[in-house]
Parts: C-alpha cells; structure tokens; sequence
C-alpha cells in the first residue's frame, strides 16, 4: 500500500469541514477527489502533503516513497528560465553528469593503477546514469515543457516574467520531470489548452506511479482515473472506475439510500403511532410496552436525507424576443499584435437556435474574436453584422464587466434598475448567495462566485444571442450540469468558447476550430469533431505521402533529379558538412580549454587562493555550458544530415 489516509478530520474554528475521511491508495492507482466548491479537496491534499495539520487520524505514506504536489496557486520566486528550472527537477542527474566531467578531466592527469581505479568508478556512475535516463533527461525535459504550451523561445524566459498560469504549468513540467512515487495534482489543467490538456491526459495515463487529481474536467476525468472518492455529507465515499462510472454508482446509491430513508421514516411514524395508541390505553403493561419501544426507538440510527446537502443554484435562459433568422455574419476579421498575425481574413456565418462552440489552442485569438464582437477590442480589418432584433449577452471570463468596487447586491440593483429589493435577493439567493453574501464586494469574491455572479446577470438579460468566454471556469461538477440543462433549453443562439470538452459534448452542434491555418468547421458535438478530425488528418497524411512518392516516382523515370534541384541540394550538403566540421572544432577547443583549466586547479598556489578558485569555476561553468549546448546542436545537426 503506497498511501493510507485513516479517520482524517478537520475544522477550522467550530465549523467542520470534513470527518472520518479514508481512503487507500496502492502504487500505479490513477485517483480523482471530487465534491462540491467549498467541501474541504484542496485542503485534503494539503493534509497529505503534510502542509496543514489534521484535527483527527492519520496518513501514511510508504517508507522510502516520494511525493510531489501541485498547487493551485505558485508563489515560487526563483529567477530560473523556464527550461533550467523544469531541469533542476533531476538534480540527481545533473550531479552525476558533472561528476563525469569531472573524472573525464581527471583522466588526463592519471595514469597505471590509479587511471585504472577511476575508470572503474566512472563507468560504474556512467552505467547508473544511462539506466537513469541522463542520456535522455534534457530532450525529455523539451518535450514536457512543449507538451504543457511552451515552445521552445520561451524556453529562455524567466520565470520572473511569466503570468500565474505560465507558472502554474512551468511548476507541472518540473513536477512531471521529478517522476515521484505519488502526485498530487490540485487543479492542474486550469491553464492548459486542448492540445496540452490532450498531452497530459496521456502523460498521466501512462505515468507508472500514483496519482490524485482534484478537476473539475469530467473528460479529462473520464481518460485518466480509475477510482472516485467522493465527498458526501462530510465524509468521503470510494467508488471503483473513471467519472462516468461514478456518476452511474452515485445515483444508484442515492436513490437506494432514498428508498431506506424513506422506509425507516415510515417505521418510525409507525412506531410512534404505537407508543402513543399504547400510552392511551394508560395500563401499567401498556405503558411499560411502550417505554420499551420508546428505548428500542431512541437507539435507532437514523439515517441523514440523502440529497439534504444539495445546493444548486437556479438557471433559466429565455430571450425577451425572437431574432430573425440571420444572426451573425462575420467576414473577413483580421487581427495582429506588434506585427505579429494572431488570425486573418476569418468568416463565420450563425443562424437563429444555433449552438456553436469555438475552440483551439491558447494564442490563436478565440477570446479576441469575443472582444472584438463585444467592441472591447478593435479589429485590423473585416465586418460584424448582427441580424433583426438581435439583443447580446456577454458572458466575460476576466470579469472586466463588473465594478470591482460594488456588492453583489449593488451589481445587480445598477444593472437592472426595475428590480425591488426583494426581487434582487431572490436572484441572488437562487445562484447560492444568501443573507450577508449579498452585501460582499466584488474584489473580495473567489473565481468561482465571480462566475456566478456573472451568470446571474445573464439570466436576466433576455438577450437572443448568448456569446460566453469560458462559461464553465471555476464552476463546479453541479454548477456546471445546471447550466448544460439551461443552456439545452435556451431557444436562442449560441456562440462560446470552452475548453471543457465534456460540457462542449453536451451543449455543441456545432464545431469551429481556429488553427494558425485559419477555421475549421465540424457540423456535430466534441466526439464528432474528435472523429472527423482524425479523419481530416489521415487523409492529409495520405494526399502528402501519395504526393512525395508521386514525386520520386517522376525523378526516377527522369533517370535523375533537375539539374538545380541536384545543385541545391549539393550546396545545402556541403554547408552542413562545413557546419558539422566548425562544430567539432569548437566542440575540441572547449574540451582543451576546460582541461587546461582543471589543471589550474591542482596548482596549490591557485588551491589556496579563494577569489582565483572562484574565478575559475566560473569560466569552467561557462565553457561547460557552450560546450553543452554545442553537444545538443551537433545532435540536432546529425539527426538532419
């Protein structure tokens, strides 16, 4: 057993949060903690990492087992680039890399037995290397670091320049790179696109140690994990399989502790109903009958209402009027930044009672597009032409649309004047604001209720033409099923953008997807989309490969290639011969000048001359680091030749 979590408690002050949490977890389990906003997730995977302290119970992990955990929020201030410090996570590694290149320069220096003994020792630490992947660990960082969205000019970037999200995913990379026993993982796709969502999604699913997620992705949910433990009533429930397999169970179980509640209440009345007919027969051995079912009564464990705890905000769509057939006509948008094409020339047509979702990876513009629509952000080029009676409701992701200064109540009393008092309490009680959260300010909320807010704003909108940036960030699983439901009812039109692929599924028919290359258009729902694409791709695939082998087909009948394109390519050979013969040269050099230093090294005039010492190390750790990277270029350059 990898992980045992035993009776686990915790209040803060006299509120409870959770209690009498367990669970086990064994080595390659993939685990996801679900439950309402507010339950107590993020502060279980705390307890487990040994960040805060539990009121009751205990954790056990593993004894010589390693962990590794990520937050929501990084406050990491380390001035590393991105690739260094995704890097520095196999400081096993880069220690014995620099031992090698310590005992290779030693090696000049010795000779007879001596020689002999470090040879040994160096294949040794060689041999251990390789099986640790030191062969392999710095491309296997590049790869996670594109997996997570990073391309490699942001390799050089400082983490001291980077928003919280590119944080939180340069924190994933380095965590990923750590391969402990146990990951715990809070929220960890909150930044991530489609493609790095996909990436991950097979990471994980093939990560040979355990993991716990905390998500509110039930697609991504669905392909990684194998085990649900649910919060429920403050306590938590283990259920075998992925997401969808635990919903089944759930409402399986529910509605059987629905009927045993019921039944038991039924006993109960019944059993009350005897004690009192046989306390009016006013008799000593009626009354003693019944002071003994009265105690055989008082005994009973009584079950709590199963759905007792659900609370679930209230949402309905309607348009005050119907639009006229042609909704939305966008032609030929263009938009760049500092000269740099974010998309041009895009047409997108939408009619009355349509639902489409725009998707893609993150910088291919889909939040302009909304900004633009909504004259937040101006356009390069192109038209917008909103149809008859087309009213616009703008769901914004960054909340710019609400006065941070405000409460709630003052938010939607200015937004929508016409409403008494009473009115506004009642919509903000039915999206979970009750009592004295009314009079909370919007810079105080959490992400979650500023999306609530949001949302509550909308449904009273009565607009036809619903455009949502990213409607499902910091909703939970419930929150998230109850604006499916009201979005599926909605007779208006629809225009959003979600990364949420499962609530996509649920609420597209149809599909846009902005590429570098321009849009995409997919007349169905996610698993459609995933379907055609595939198809799109492979076909592209094949139209390549018949045209390549088309084109050597040709040059063989010629009997040989033109004349130019022979001439090119002898040119462009006999550079990289040129290039692979400097970099060897300088490869050389380096490997001279970094032995000559090591020798500086031994001299014991040097040796006790601190300021010199330091002097040294620093010019060796700069040669060592061109001559690195020069290792890494003539790797790429030999891959080419």
């Amino acid at each position: 057993m990898l992980l045992s979590v035993h009776n686990i408690s915790k209040s803060f002050g006299e509120d409870l949060l959770f209690q009498e949490v367990s669970f086990q977890v064994e080595a390659g389990d993939k685990l996801a903690i679900v439950g309402q906003n507010g339950c107590g997730k993020s502060t279980l995977l705390k307890i487990l990492t040994g960040e805060l302290e539990a009121d009751t119970g205990e954790v056990v992990l593993e004894h010589d087992k390693t962990f590794g955990y990520l937050a929501q929020y990084q406050n990491d201030t380390t001035s590393a680039t991105i690739y260094d410090y995704a890097l520095s996570a196999r400081g096993d590694l880069l220690e014995m890399e620099a031992r090698l290149r310590r005992f290779e320069g030693m090696m000049t220096e010795l000779s007879g037995e001596e020689l002999n003994r470090l040879m040994e020792q160096y294949h040794t630490l060689n041999h251990t290397f390789e099986l640790k992947g030191g062969f392999s660990f710095r491309s296997e960082v590049a790869g996670v670091l594109k997996g997570l969205g990073f391309s490699e000019e942001d390799f050089e970037k400082n983490l001291t320049q980077l928003s919280g999200g590119q944080k939180t995913r340069a924190s994933l990379a380095r965590l990923l790179m750590s391969k402990p026993d146990l990951l715990l993982l809070d929220e960890p796709i909150n930044h991530l696109d489609l493609s790095s969502i996909e990436w991950l999604e097979g990471f994980l699913s093939n990560y040979n140690g355990a993991v716990i997620i905390v998500a509110h992705d039930r697609y991504f949910l669905d392909r990684v994990v194998h085990k649900v433990v649910d919060f429920y009533q403050k306590r938590t429930i283990v259920y075998k399989g992925n997401y969808s397999e635990f919903v089944r169970q759930k409402d399986e179980r529910l509605l059987t502790l629905e009927r045993e509640y019921e039944k038991q209440q039924k006993e109960i009345e019944h059993q009350e109903a005897v004690i009192e007919k046989l306390r009016q027969f006013n008799r000593e051995k009626s009354i003693k009958r019944a002071e003994s079912r009265k105690k055989m009564l008082d005994k009973m464990q009584r079950m709590d209402r199963p759905t007792e705890e659900k609370r679930e905000m209230t949402l309905t769509l309607e348009p005050l009027v119907t639009s006229g057939k042609d909704v939305l006509d966008i032609e030929g948008l263009s938009k760049s930044y500092n000269h740099q094409k974010l998309f041009s020339d895009l047409n997108i047509h939408i009619t009355r009672g349509e639902h489409v979702a725009l998707i893609g990876d993150n910088g291919t513009g889909k939040t302009t597009i909304f900004k633009i629509l909504n004259g937040l952000v101006p356009a390069d080029a192109g038209t917008i032409t909103l149809g008859a009676n087309v009213t616009v409701g703008y769901y914004d992701q960054e909340q710019q649309l609400l006065d941070e200064e405000k409460t709630l109540f003052q938010e939607m009393q200015d937004a929508y004047p016409n409403l008494d008092n009473t009115r506004v309490r009642n919509i903000l009680a039915a999206f979970l604001f009750t009592a004295d959260d009314v009079y909370k300010r919007i810079r105080d909320l959490s992400g979650g209720e500023r999306g609530r807010i949001s949302l509550a704003k909308l449904m009273l909108s009565g607009a036809n033409l619903l455009i949502l940036d990213e409607p499902t960030n910091h909703l939970d699983m419930e929150s998230k099923e109850i604006l499916e439901n009201a979005l599926n009812h909605y007779e208006g039109t629809l225009f959003y953008v979600s990364h949420d692929r499962y609530f996509v599924n649920q609420t597209a028919d149809r599909i846009l997807e902005l590429t570098a290359d321009g849009l995409y258009e997919y007349l169905g729902d996610y698993d459609y989309y995933v379907m055609k694409k595939e198809e799109r791709l492979a076909r592209e695939a094949m139209t390549s490969q018949a045209s390549a082998t088309a084109a050597d087909d040709a040059g063989a009948g010629d009997g040989k290639l033109d004349w130019e394109e022979q001439k090119r390519q002898a040119a462009a050979k006999r550079k990289k011969e040129n290039e692979q013969k400097r970099m060897e040269e300088q490869i050389e050099q380096l490997e001279t000048d970094i032995a000559a230093l090591d020798e500086q090294f031994n001299d014991p005039q040097i040796a006790s001359n601190s300021a010199k010492l330091n002097e040294l190390s620093a010019k060796r750790n700069d040669l060592q680091s061109q001559l690195d990277t020069l290792y890494e270029q003539w790797e790429v350059l030999m891959e080419e030749m």
